[in-house]
């Protein structure tokens, strides 16, 4: 039998390595621009090094692009775009078709996905993957790592396939979607793989919006000091989003309803 969304959960947060309880560093003032940076960038992602840099000169800090464009690399962000652009890949990693334009989603574990992003601490910062399924929302898995290496995104794959098994897997095109050891782990499963265009908005707007609520929500407002704490805050917050935060895209009801529910989704 498959297990309780709420017991999944609880199994799969896992860190690994006692070293991953260790948050990557940077100097104090580089955290505090690391934070305004992430708060900004959920607003307007759209924004690069360049305007960046100018809305932190408005708002008072002195900085240079040159700065600003190498702590958004340490964080992971990249302006998002309304269409595709060029930009070097890995050539040893393959690139795979987005598949999912005007495909409509009406039933669970049609398509999953999963994204990274980066979570402040008081002195340090952690990353975040997950894995959400498109239909419900559900959160299926997640790990935390202090680093952006693709075994923690690995991981949370295999922990949410320990679960079901999607249609369609989409991804970005980050070097921890692309490696092999990801794709052929779905391609092993039967699975098709998607991926954004590099880049391009809404493409993976599902955990966007995942992204922008744990934070608005859980992060930002709670100020973790440390990553037990911080694990165990988005142990108590994943819950909550699966199984007692309503969403009005689905009709009132929770994620984990939706998700263990034959129903469809309806106004």
């Amino acid at each position: 039998m498959a297990p309780s969304g709420l017991h999944m959960i609880q199994c799969q947060r896992k860190l690994g390595p006692p070293a991953y309880y260790e948050p990557a560093t940077e100097t104090l003032e580089n955290l505090s621009l690391m934070r305004r940076i992430d708060e900004q960038y959920l607003k307007t992602p759209f924004y690069g090094s360049r305007r960046m840099t100018a809305w932190l000169t408005r708002q008072g800090e002195e900085v240079n692009r040159k700065r600003v464009s190498r702590l958004m690399e340490l964080m992971g962000l990249e302006a998002l775009h309304p269409g595709p652009r060029t930009t070097t890949r890995n050539p040893d990693h393959k690139v795979y078709p987005y598949l999912l334009r005007d495909v409509t989603i009406d039933r669970r574990n049609q398509v999953w996905s999963t994204d990274v992003t980066y979570l402040p601490l008081n002195q340090g910062f952690m990353f975040l993957a997950a894995v959400i399924d498109w239909h419900s929302r559900f959160v299926l898995s997640w790990r935390l790592s202090n680093t952006l290496d693709g075994r923690f995104c690995l991981e949370a794959l295999n922990a949410a396939l320990e679960g079901g098994r999607p249609e369609i897997f989409n991804t970005d095109q980050g070097v921890q979607f692309t490696a092999r050891a990801f794709t052929g782990r779905l391609e092993a499963e039967g699975i098709a793989v998607s991926m954004d265009g590099r880049g391009r908005a809404l493409d993976n707007v599902f955990v966007e919006r995942l992204w922008r609520s744990l934070k608005y929500e859980d992060i930002y407002l709670k100020a973790y000091r440390s990553v037990r704490e911080l694990e165990a805050g988005l142990e108590r917050w994943f819950a909550f989003y699966n199984h007692e935060r309503l969403h009005q895209s689905l009709a009132y009801r929770t994620p984990a309803e939706v998700y263990h529910s034959a129903e469809p989704v309806g106004p």
